[in-house]
């Protein structure tokens, strides 16, 4: 190769345009990440106000994708059970009933399902910093009766959501929150805290006046290769307990960093369990 020919190549190569990926990184909004009461949020510039800002550096809780969860309830006694909606408009929260699991209409699967932009909560919060979620109810026949939506906090330091809380779920408010932290390494631990109004309460699990202060503590206890209906994935087992004047409420998680909470274990402020268990992932 002469010397001419080889300088021009590299002129060539010089000026050459940069990769549609180069350029998005280029292009990327810049943002901080601002520790909130225990759970990093991302802070972007106040001139950047568009409305997938929350959404666009997910992983797991991608616009679209649905994590679909088989549900189960155990009593204190180890019986299992499930709930059926009461269809009461004027006591919605409060109105359902524990049926046995093969009830026709009784809630079998949990569905949550990402979302795109901010609506409908900034229109009542300007500021709201989520990614919202939908969830949804179906019994065996794929009917779901009620639904509802929150949000997920993930970014490269913490993924942190909302368990579902419609009905029965409303037990969960009381207990650890799905919540993992970096260092995805074994021992790695954190606190966050939580107040609880007594508008969450319900006499067949525990009821209190005001506003009771749950304290959660959360520590990676160890990684394990766990077996599921997507397969055997990598997951870190997280072990949490939240403390209050009620009482001591548990969650053991399973998390995946593709996946999210791939099981959630739940130990109930009335001595019952709640069981989470991912089963499907509908990509959108």
């Amino acid at each position: 190769m002469n010397k001419y020919f080889t300088l021009v190549l590299l002129a060539f190569i010089a000026c050459e345009k940069p990769s549609t990926t180069e350029k998005e990184e280029e292009q990327a909004p810049v943002y901080q990440l601002i520790e909130e009461d225990g759970i990093y949020v991302e802070v972007f510039d106040s001139t950047y106000t568009d409305e997938n800002r929350y959404t666009d550096n997910n992983q797991i809780y991608l616009p679209g994708r649905a994590f679909v969860y088989d549900f189960q309830h155990l009593t204190e006694a180890g019986q299992k059970k499930s709930f059926k909606d009461g269809k009461d408009p004027e006591k919605w929260a409060t109105s359902w009933h524990f049926v046995e699991p093969d009830a026709e209409g009784a809630v079998k699967q949990v569905i949550i399902k990402s979302r795109s932009g901010l609506s409908p909560f900034v229109e009542s919060i300007p500021d709201y910093n989520q990614t919202i979620v939908s969830y949804d109810y179906p019994d065996a026949a794929g009917n779901s009766s009620f639904n509802s939506m929150s949000g997920v906090i993930e970014n490269e330091q913490n993924t942190w959501i909302h368990p579902p809380r419609d009905k029965y779920f409303r037990i969960l408010e009381l207990n650890p929150f799905p919540f993992v932290q970096e260092p995805f390494e074994v021992g790695t631990s954190w606190d966050w805290s939580l107040r609880i109004g007594a508008a969450w309460g319900d006499e067949r699990w525990k009821t209190w006046e005001g506003v009771i202060e749950n304290k959660y503590q959360y520590e990676i206890k160890e990684k394990k290769l766990y077996q599921t209906a997507l397969g055997e994935i990598e997951c870190m087992e997280i072990h949490a307990t939240a403390t209050s004047t009620l009482g001591e409420t548990q969650l053991i998680s399973l998390f995946n960093t593709e996946y999210g909470f791939v099981k959630l274990d739940y130990s109930n402020i009335d001595g019952s369990k709640t069981l989470l268990e991912l089963v499907e992932v509908k990509e959108p």
